[in-house]
């Protein structure tokens, strides 16, 4: 199996499971508990149908929409996610060319493995960073001001992480960061050994924006649950929040809202969006998702601020009825997670060259010229 036979999600799924050592694949696949949030975010996509009009001459739809000020040619970007070294060895800097050639976000983790100087010498594509705020003084400010410098055009803060989550896959396979080779998962890295031998080929793993303030998760292992309880701040309030926002001076995101009374309250503090997201299912199990609370959402906070579904997207059709529900656009973390595991920069590619292809031929079936077109009357619920 290869890239030439990915045509979905699950595909991608398969040949990274393939290629990634048992601890790394897991780690992108799993939740938290029982998994039960992790499943329900894209299972809440079959409670309704799309309803198309016929005869709309549509032509060539136009797949452009506007996210913190900046114009992308889909309305779909990638999530900021963690480590991504650990899934192929060019990391964010695949992910990041990827997104740049597509014309959308690429959004960087605090927790990359590459730095903010060296992302923005290699993209010239909308980007934006995901903060968290750290019991270390100081490095909320140093981060913050680096993205200024380096031509970020957009930050968001991830609010959902005061504790890590239950996740019980990276206890059963020892998922560390950096990897730590036992004996518990010792095969697994041998039966790969072509990812094995570009991890220990390539350049040291480390969480490259945060190693001049600590040693762990670069030069000694943590697990990454371990790791949050340490370094972030459990005592995170919406001063954190504005103080951020007032320091940054730009399109702010905070994400990780789920109540109406959240996304109000980000509204209140100037945030320019939200991200409605439950962390992909990895932090609070039995959560709502994202897709069921986007029309309180969208009924509370609509026209005041952006409105980004973040959670459970697997397909153009799950775009699609989000844009109609009242999203201002999607981002998907999982889905290129495992492109990315499976093929690095060509992988990221294809499955958003598939999301473009499926969400351009689906806006064509639906009767919708452009984004604006869609609406509630193309959704009902069953």
């Amino acid at each position: 199996m290869n890239l030439n036979d990915c045509y979905n999600y699950n595909d991608f799924r398969k040949l990274a499971k393939k290629n990634l050592p048992a601890p790394i694949f897991h780690y992108i696949d799993g939740g938290s508990d029982d998994e039960t949030t992790l499943k329900r975010n894209t299972e809440s996509f079959l409670k309704c149908d799309l309803v198309p009009n016929i005869l709309a001459s549509v032509g060539e739809p136009d797949l452009s929409t506007n996210v913190f000020g900046k114009k992308i040619d889909m309305p779909i970007f990638l999530s900021p996610v963690a480590m991504q070294r650990l899934f192929h060895h060019d990391g964010d800097k695949a992910s990041a060319k990827a997104a740049a050639k597509f014309g959308t976000f690429y959004s960087m983790s605090t927790m990359a493995n590459s730095s903010i100087e060296e992302i923005s010498n290699i993209s010239s594509g909308p980007k934006m960073f995901q903060i968290y705020i750290h019991k270390i003084k100081g490095l909320t400010d140093n981060l913050i001001d680096r993205c200024k410098s380096s031509g970020f055009n957009a930050m968001c803060l991830t609010v959902d992480t005061v504790t890590a989550g239950n996740r019980e896959r990276d206890h059963r396979w020892g998922f560390t960061t950096p990897p730590k080779f036992t004996l518990k998962s010792i095969l697994s890295f041998m039966k790969r050994p072509k990812w094995t031998f570009n991890y220990l080929s390539h350049e040291k793993f480390q969480l490259s924006n945060v190693v001049h303030f600590t040693k762990k998760g670069s030069s000694i292992a943590k697990g990454v649950m371990e790791y949050i309880n340490e370094q972030y701040d459990p005592a995170m309030s919406w001063k954190d929040a504005e103080y951020c926002i007032k320091r940054w001076g730009g399109p702010f995101a905070i994400k990780g809202v789920m109540s109406v009374e959240d996304a109000k309250r980000a509204v209140d503090i100037g945030a320019s969006a939200i991200l409605l997201s439950n962390h992909g299912g990895r932090q609070l199990d039995g959560s709502r998702s994202p897709f069921d609370q986007l029309p309180a959402i969208v009924e509370a906070v609509a026209g005041k601020l952006e409105i980004i579904l973040d959670g459970g997207i697997r397909r153009g059709t799950h775009v699609l009825k989000a844009l109609s529900l009242g999203a201002t656009a999607c981002s998907f973390g999982k889905g290129f997670l495992l492109a990315l595991g499976a093929g690095g920069q060509k992988g990221v590619e294809a499955i958003l060259q598939i999301m473009h292809d499926e969400i351009r031929r689906d806006m064509i079936l639906l009767g919708c010229k452009n984004i604006k077109e869609l609406s509630k009357s193309n959704i009902v619920f069953r």
